[in-house]
């Protein structure tokens, strides 16, 4: 699924999108850890995971900071990328990791769109970039364990 958080005009919108991506990126994760049966790729999952929760925490600061509600719960997405791993568990090691890469994808376009926002205030862009670089490197040890199995 192709995401559309970070194309939203009001920042502090964009930033409660962020927080609900996120949040589905939570879910998603804690399906993937018990689904995988290579223990050693279910830790460092779970280290991502802890990414994501950290998150939650640091742009919601943002969206009080500016004088928002920040969002506190996922949306419906978190069914389809949840789902997307759990049929994948049917597959195998390989389509869970797949699965979490589709994700991934949606949350480093999101943050990649954020940091380019035109409304960010300099201590918000520093916590999206911080955040853009764990999606990054996510992403890209995905990729490397897709290749290795």
């Amino acid at each position: 699924m192709v995401t559309t958080v970070g194309t939203e005009t009001d920042f502090i919108d964009m930033l409660n999108n962020l927080i609900r991506l996120d949040f589905d990126a939570i879910d998603a994760y804690e399906a993937a850890v018990d689904r995988l049966e290579r223990r050693s790729d279910a830790e460092q999952l779970r280290a991502f995971q802890a990414d994501h929760e950290r998150h939650t925490r640091e742009v919601a600061a943002i969206v009080r900071d500016l004088g928002g509600t920040p969002a506190t719960a996922g949306d419906a997405k978190s069914m389809l990328t949840t789902g997307k791993v759990l049929l994948a568990d049917l597959i195998g090691d390989k389509a869970v990791l797949r699965a979490m890469k589709t994700n991934e994808d949606d949350t480093n376009t999101a943050y990649e769109r954020a940091v380019r926002h035109g409304s960010k205030t300099p201590a918000a862009n520093e916590v999206l970039q911080r955040n853009l670089c764990d999606e990054r490197r996510h992403r890209s040890w995905i990729e490397e364990a897709i290749n290795r199995l």
